[in-house]
C-alpha cells in the first residue's frame, strides 16, 4: 500500500490551483493538475515555529543545495522543496489562505515556511496593526498550509537569511514591491531564479476590511456597547454613549414590532375567526344594556318619571262654571276654566255694583226714614219708645 504522503493522482479536470476538494493539496503541471495528499499531522497540530526542536530536527535533517527550477518542476528533487513565503497577516483573512496555499501547491512535495514580521518592523514600515504580532504569529501557524513559522522575519533578505532556513525558492504576487531604498524588494530573489509569483485575491485586504470597518463604525460599536463593552473600552464619548444605546433601543423596538406584525400575519385567520365568534356576544351584550329597550333606557326613564312627578306642582281646582239665566250652571265644552271676561265687561260689571250699592242705600235710608215715621211719638229720646211689632 503507498503512503498518504507519496501518493498522487493525475487529473484532467481544469480546476485552478487550491481549489482542489478531499483534504487534498494540488499543483498544475503540463495542463494537469495532481493531487498530493496532506499529512493528517498537521491536521492534528498547529505549525511550529522555527526555533522549536522539531523545525531545527528538519532543518538539520537535509543537507542543503537548492534545488533548481527545472528539478522541481519535473518533480525529481530528493527532498521536500522548502518554499518560503511571508507577510503581515493582519486580520488574517481568505487572500492570505489562498496566498499560501498556491505557495503550498507550486511544486510537488513543498515544505512551506511562512514568515510573519514584528509589530515594531511593521509599525515602522507600514503602519499600525489591528492584531498583534502574538495573534498574526497563532492566526498563520493554524493554517494548514503552513508547515512551519518564522518569527520577526525581516523586512529584507539577504543569502545569510536564506541560508539559514535553507530557502529553495521565494513565494509572492509578482507586483513590484518598492522600498525607500530599492524599487523591487525581490530583485536580488528574481536574479537567482529563486522566484515564485502567486495571484492575488482581488476584492479582499486588510486594508478593504478596515475600511469597511471605518465605514460602519456606528454599527460596530452599538454592536459591542450591546454584548456588553464599555464606552472606555470602545473609546467614545459620554453623549456618543448615550446616542448609540438609544439606537439600539429603538432597533429592539423594531424589531419586536416586525416579529409582532409577523406573528399577526401568521395568525390572523384565527384571530378573525374568534373575533367573528365574539362580535355576536359582544353586540348582543351592547344592545342588551344600551338599546331601546336595554336596561339603562328602562332606568332612566323610570327615574326621568319619578323626577317629573316629584317637581311638577298639582292642577289647581276647576273654577264652577256661571249660571245661566235660567239658573242652570253652563256646561264647559272644553273640559276646562271658562277666559276671564274682557275688558270692555269688566268695566259693565264695575258700573253695576257701584250702581247697585247706591240703590241699597237708598232703599236703607227710606226703610230707616218709615220706621222713623211709625215710631215717633214726639219724644226726644228713643227710650221711650218700645217696640210693638210684637204685637202685630
Amino acid at each position: 500500500m503507498m503512503s498518504a504522503l507519496t501518493m498522487t493522482t493525475t487529473l484532467t479536470n481544469g480546476h485552478h490551483n487550491g481549489k482542489l476538494e478531499n483534504g487534498h493539496n494540488g499543483f498544475r503541471k503540463n495542463g494537469f493538475v495532481k493531487l498530493q495528499s496532506q499529512d493528517h499531522s498537521s491536521l492534528r497540530y498547529a505549525a511550529p515555529f522555527s526555533t522549536d526542536p522539531i523545525a531545527v530536527a528538519e532543518r538539520e535533517r537535509i543537507s542543503y543545495g537548492r534545488i533548481p527550477r527545472a528539478v522541481a518542476l519535473a518533480g525529481t528533487a530528493p527532498r521536500k522543496i522548502r518554499v518560503y513565503a511571508d507577510g503581515i497577516y493582519d486580520m488574517f483573512h481568505q487572500g492570505h489562505a489562498r496566498q499560501l496555499q498556491q505557495a503550498k501547491t507550486v511544486f510537488d512535495n513543498v515544505y512551506l515556511i511562512v514568515g510573519v514580521c514584528s509589530d515594531a518592523l511593521t509599525h515602522s514600515r507600514k503602519g499600525r496593526t489591528v492584531m498583534t504580532e502574538e495573534e498574526r504569529y497563532e492566526a498563520v501557524r493554524h493554517c494548514r498550509y503552513v508547515d512551519e513559522i518564522v518569527c520577526d522575519a525581516p523586512w529584507e533578505y539577504d543569502e545569510e537569511f536564506l541560508e539559514k532556513h535553507k530557502i529553495d525558492f521565494v513565494a509572492h504576487d509578482d507586483i513590484p514591491y518598492t522600498t525607500e531604498d530599492c524599487e523591487d524588494l525581490y530583485a536580488m530573489i528574481k536574479a537567482k531564479d529563486m522566484f515564485v509569483a502567486t495571484e492575488r485575491t482581488e476584492g479582499v485586504s486588510t486594508s478593504d476590511i478596515v475600511a469597511r470597518i471605518v465605514r460602519d463604525y456606528d454599527i460596530y460599536v452599538r454592536r459591542n456597547l450591546a454584548r456588553g463593552y464599555s464606552a472606555k473600552e470602545l473609546n467614545v464619548s459620554f453623549l456618543s454613549e448615550k446616542k448609540f444605546r438609544l439606537q439600539n433601543k429603538m432597533d429592539e423596538l423594531k424589531d419586536k414590532g416586525k416579529k409582532v406584525m409577523t406573528n399577526i400575519g401568521e395568525k390572523r385567520v384565527d384571530i378573525l375567526t374568534k373575533w367573528e365568534e365574539k362580535s355576536r356576544e359582544l353586540i348582543d351584550a351592547f344592545l342588551l344594556l344600551f338599546g331601546p329597550d336595554g336596561r339603562l333606557s328602562s332606568i332612566w326613564h323610570e327615574g326621568k318619571g319619578r323626577l317629573m312627578q316629584a317637581l311638577s306642582q298639582p292642577p289647581s281646582p276647576r273654577s264652577s262654571p256661571p249660571p245661566s239665566e235660567n239658573g242652570d250652571a253652563t256646561p264647559d265644552h272644553r273640559g276646562s276654566v271658562s277666559p276671564p271676561p274682557t275688558k270692555t265687561r269688566r268695566c259693565d260689571t264695575l258700573w253695576e255694583s257701584q250702581a247697585d250699592a247706591s240703590s241699597s242705600e237708598c232703599v236703607g235710608e227710606s226703610e230707616e226714614a218709615v220706621q222713623r215715621e211709625l215710631t215717633d211719638d214726639g219724644s226726644d229720646s228713643d227710650e221711650e219708645y218700645q217696640d210693638t211689632s210684637q204685637y202685630l
